[in-house]
């Protein structure tokens, strides 16, 4: 399958790109850790690896919904965490337990299994794993056609057909012309491309997390910021960026800095995202920032008076590049209105 932009669309022409959905309540993920915690047998298993829920994923997954709903049976997916070249490599996640078990179920999971990925349950013997997805007794198992699994990824799809009842195998998801992959991702987010990262994903790269007390020195200036904590391990683009955010109080416009602090280099990276309109209190609280435009790179500032005056610039510009993204889809429809 491959994404590709309408018809009649111009060569190279940008698909339009609404703003993402709010992600889905934590009540309403059902999270396990073990293929044991399945509470249903005879279900539709997804099975894969997951690492940011990418268009290859989502393809996957619409077709594991498709089987799930003419056998009018529960959709399980089935993932790891962290992912292997995280544990053996120095490669950075896409999405956190949390986020993936969220972006899962918005795509149409059920129930939703991550099983935690260490050195012991890297070192299981396909065999074995392939007989514990057995014995949940699912009805249908849809993995990709490069699924491997069991230890140093032995295992493929000759092995799955033996073991299970029924495999389906879905195809690799091409964009623009390239097999949609997770490193592609990975790529796109080190040169700060949230365009292309949001391209490959079906939706703009988001980091989910708890906001934590800070230096608070953005009041100060009049910009209060969300000092968001985040896992070492995630991957984060470096810059400044046009954001949507949601909170339990609804969601927000505004701008982040993501990354070193240049002008306060004695300071931890952080992810610090000012919210137009509001000055809510909402430590300890879970939020989502959706990063939707790359804005500026870092840069230091020689005092707080010259940091203040781009911080008012980048707001301006955070906020006409949303009220640009806002009006893409406004711009298509009255686009193709003229074709017709």
């Amino acid at each position: 399958m491959t994404a590709e932009p309408a018809a009649g669309d111009p060569p190279g022409a940008r698909a339009p790109r609404p703003l993402p959905p709010p992600p889905v309540d934590d009540q309403d993920v059902v999270l396990h850790r073990a293929l044991a915690g399945i509470e249903h047998r005879g279900t539709v298993i997804a099975l894969g690896n997951f690492d940011g829920v990418h268009l290859g994923h989502r393809a996957l997954l619409t077709r594991a919904r498709e089987r799930a709903d003419e056998l009018g049976v529960a959709l399980v997916a089935v993932s790891f965490f962290p992912p292997a070249k995280v544990l053996f490599g120095d490669a950075r996640f896409l999405t956190s337990e949390a986020e993936k078990a969220a972006l899962l179920t918005e795509a149409g999971a059920t129930e939703v299994v991550v099983i935690p990925f260490d050195r012991a349950f890297a070192a299981t013997s396909p065999e074995a794993f392939a007989d514990a997805v057995a014995a949940t007794g699912p009805a249908v198992v849809v993995i990709g056609e490069d699924f491997r699994f069991g230890r140093a990824r032995s295992g493929g799809l000759d092995l799955l057909r033996a073991t299970l009842p029924h495999i389906e195998v879905v195809p690799l998801e091409l964009t623009a012309g390239e097999v949609t992959k997770s490193s592609l991702i990975r790529e796109a987010l080190g040169a700060a491309d949230v365009a292309r990262a949001e391209q490959l994903l079906g939706l703009p790269y988001r980091v989910t997390g708890l906001v934590m007390h800070g230096d608070q020195r953005g009041r100060t200036i009049g910009f209060p910021t969300l000092n968001v904590g985040t896992d070492a391990r995630k991957a984060l683009p470096i810059g400044v960026f046009a954001v949507v955010v949601d909170t339990p109080a609804g969601r927000f416009d505004g701008v982040a800095n993501v990354g070193p602090r240049p002008t306060f280099p004695d300071g931890a990276p952080a992810l610090e995202a000012h919210l137009f309109g509001t000055n809510l209190d909402l430590y300890d609280r879970r939020v989502t920032v959706h990063l939707l435009e790359h804005l500026r790179a870092p840069r230091r500032f020689d005092g707080l008076d010259a940091l203040q005056a781009q911080l008012a610039l980048d707001a301006q510009a955070a906020r006409a590049a949303l009220a640009s993204r806002r009006l893409e889809p406004a711009r298509r429809e009255s686009t193709d209105g003229r074709r017709a």
